[in-house]
């Protein structure tokens, strides 16, 4: 299977997992300028913005892993113009990462959040 493969199938898996859990799908691979956002999801009164790392193998480390803090910047930056785009500023937020690994689904709530991002800065 290649990257691509592996990637689409590591999202499909994170979206179905996160809807059995009750969340609602507000949007998937939104892109803006900053970067992109593999899913954004609604959890009760929260909007969660969800990175997913799928992986075959663990052999270049965890999925987790790779959010760097390049990545969180990027993450929160993209968050941030969709929340003004779709006027939601103001509303509870959350980053969660979704790790898939040899099938297995693995949810982090709250990998990290705006003030981690706002550390960022400099990358």
């Amino acid at each position: 299977m290649n990257k691509r493969e592996v990637w689409t199938r590591g999202e499909v898996t994170a979206k179905r997992y996160l809807e059995e859990k009750g969340y609602r799908t507000l949007a998937e691979n939104y892109a803006a300028k900053q970067g992109e956002i593999d899913l954004v999801m609604q959890d009760g009164d929260t909007i969660v913005f969800v990175e997913v790392k799928a992986r075959e193998t663990i052999a270049y480390g965890e999925p987790i892993e790779a959010v760097t803090p390049q990545k969180v910047r990027r993450i929160a930056l993209t968050a941030q113009q969709f929340l003004l785009q779709k006027r939601l500023l103001g509303r509870a937020v959350r980053f969660d990462v979704v790790e898939v690994l040899y099938g297995e689904v693995r949810h982090t709530e709250n990998a990290f959040s705006m003030n981690d991002a706002a550390k960022y800065l400099k990358y």
